[in-house]
């Protein structure tokens, strides 16, 4: 990373919900002597949210603010290229995101985000993976709920298996919580785009290199019972797959030959039944502008889950790896995994970045590639579980 910088982190969309969760975790996590900042296009907002920040921690009333908009490109040039680490909560990002990736790629710095939608990251690889590689900028899409816990987790459950055999695994995922705007939006835009990103996606597999003497897939399973969770199994289109593909294509050590299969894990047929309805009739609805409209304004920016009903909420994915005759049972659990969760992850991701001694890489990397091995001792000591049930 080219110069000297004035910060080590700096957290863009610092005064949205999820900004404001993991700039109130940084407040209470981050070492001393970090050189972090708040950023965001409103100064005002910024102020209100260092205020609040000072009631944790009052040495924290003097933490710098930086004013910098989407929308106003010097803006960005000049946060980049004040940072060694830029952290990112502000979505939709298919609407919002890609100015300052532009502008970390084209400065050498390292940028994170939370986001979920796969057409963003496949269009970022295409017009900013190069730039990234060249100057050793660090891209690294989804370190939140999406999609770090099911990366690391697949690869923690690797690891438990022999070497250079071929390896499968599976990943069922049950989780309770409420979601925020900023997730609504970028879900409800996600529905309406679907032929935007199949596009993305086709233009992204024509392009990027395929492994050498390996073979890498996620392939969608089927609904089912199963016996050993007691529950059915429902394949889960999210971005986590893809995630854990490109982690695998990455890694040498996922072996000769490795599958993936996603799955959410749901107690009861009707309420597969009417997710899968209501999915259908969201994205039919998202297609016709009125109705779009209607329900993009259902939330308003900023809105979220109360505190007490974030720390009711949690999650547990359940992986099953099987290789070389041995069999693995992995599980990785948290509390709230849409905003207290995903806003540790994303911190504790930033400071794996700005802090820690990790490989040489650059260019669009998933949280595996990009940190392994560091982010998952940072996360098991910040509370996120990673264990073995049972081997075989």
């Amino acid at each position: 990373m080219a110069g000297e910088r004035t910060y080590d982190v700096v957290l863009y969309g610092a005064t949205g919900f999820t900004g404001g969760l993991t700039a109130e975790y940084l407040a209470r996590r981050a070492p001393a002597g970090l050189r972090w900042a708040l950023a965001g296009r409103d100064a005002g907002r910024l102020a209100a949210t260092r205020d609040r920040l000072a009631a944790i921690d009052p040495a924290l009333a003097t933490l710098p603010l930086v004013t910098a908009d989407a929308t106003d490109p010097d803006s960005l040039r000049a946060l980049a290229g004040s940072a060694r680490v830029v952290a990112s909560t502000v979505g939709p990002f298919i609407r919002h995101g890609e100015p300052l990736v532009a502008a970390c790629a084209r400065a050498g710095t390292d940028y994170l985000d939370i986001t979920g939608e796969p057409e963003f990251v496949d269009l970022m690889y295409l017009r900013h993976h190069a730039e990234a590689a060249r100057t050793g900028a660090r891209l690294v899409h989804s370190c939140g709920f999406d999609s770090i816990p099911h990366d690391l987790g697949v690869w923690f459950t690797v690891r438990q298996l022999p070497a250079d055999v071929p390896i499968s695994v599976d990943g069922f995922v049950r989780a309770g919580g409420r979601f925020s705007a900023g997730t609504y939006h970028s879900a409800l835009l996600a529905f309406s785009r679907g032929s935007h990103a199949s596009r993305a996606a086709r233009e992204r597999r024509a392009v990027e290199p395929r492994p050498e003497g390996r073979r890498v897939r996620t392939v969608p399973g089927r609904l089912a019972r199963s016996g050993e969770l007691g529950m059915w199994t429902v394949p889960l289109p999210t971005i986590d797959p893809q995630v854990i593909r490109r982690s695998a294509v990455a890694c040498p050590e996922y072996g000769p030959d490795f599958r993936y299969r996603h799955f959410a894990a749901v107690k009861r047929l009707p309420t597969v039944v009417a997710g899968v309805a209501g999915l259908g009739a969201v994205t039919g609805l998202m297609k016709l502008a009125p109705t779009r409209r209607w329900l993009l304004g259902r939330l308003s920016s900023g809105q979220g889950p109360s505190a007490e009903q974030r720390a009711r909420s949690w999650f547990r994915i359940r992986f099953v790896g099987a290789g070389g005759g041995r069999r693995v049972r992995v599980e990785v659990t948290g509390g709230d995994p849409g905003y207290d969760e995903t806003a540790k992850m994303l911190a504790e991701s930033a400071l794996c970045l700005a802090l820690d001694d990790l490989p040489p890489a650059a260019g669009q990397l998933t949280p595996v590639s990009a940190m392994g091995e560091a982010l998952l001792a940072r996360l098991d000591r910040a509370g996120i579980t990673f264990r073995v049930l049972d081997r075989g």
